[in-house]
């Protein structure tokens, strides 16, 4: 196993290239501005150029000012000697919102009216949705 993830294998070769993408990362963040460095993602390494990735054009547009110092950061790696430059790309982040919850009322009259549906309803799974549906009633009788 150490030699498929660690040996010369497809694998290996793309296990250490994800270990030093996170050391470039880690790198650069450390010596970027903290409010920079959050939105700051390296994406790769190819043909000489590692490409970094902004969440916002804004950031994107600070990064940009930043490459020679980020360049000689980059060479104070190992292995990073052979970095000519970068591919500056904008992802932007979107979290995933949530569906709005819509709250229903069921009014006592229409509670009531549903209880008597289930009671005289013979197959029990409906009876059972039936009652359920109708225990969502406000009832104004209760605290």
């Amino acid at each position: 196993m150490s030699r498929l993830l660690g040996g010369r294998g497809e694998l290996g070769s793309l296990m250490r290239m994800a270990r030093l993408i996170d050391l470039a990362q880690s790198h650069l963040r450390a010596h970027l501005p903290e409010e920079l460095a959050e939105h700051l993602h390296v994406g790769g390494f190819r043909d000489g150029k590692l490409t970094l990735i902004a969440d916002g054009a804004a950031w994107l547009t600070r990064l940009r000012y930043e490459q020679p110092r980020l360049l000689e950061l980059l060479h104070e790696l190992p292995g990073f000697e052979a970095v000519q430059g970068f591919n500056l790309k904008v992802r932007p982040v979107r979290p995933p919102k949530a569906p709005l919850r819509q709250v229903r009322h069921l009014p006592t009259r229409a509670a009531d009216e549903i209880s008597s549906c289930a009671a005289d309803t013979e197959d029990p799974r409906l009876r059972e949705a039936l009652e359920r549906l109708a225990s969502h009633a406000e009832r104004k009788d209760e605290p």
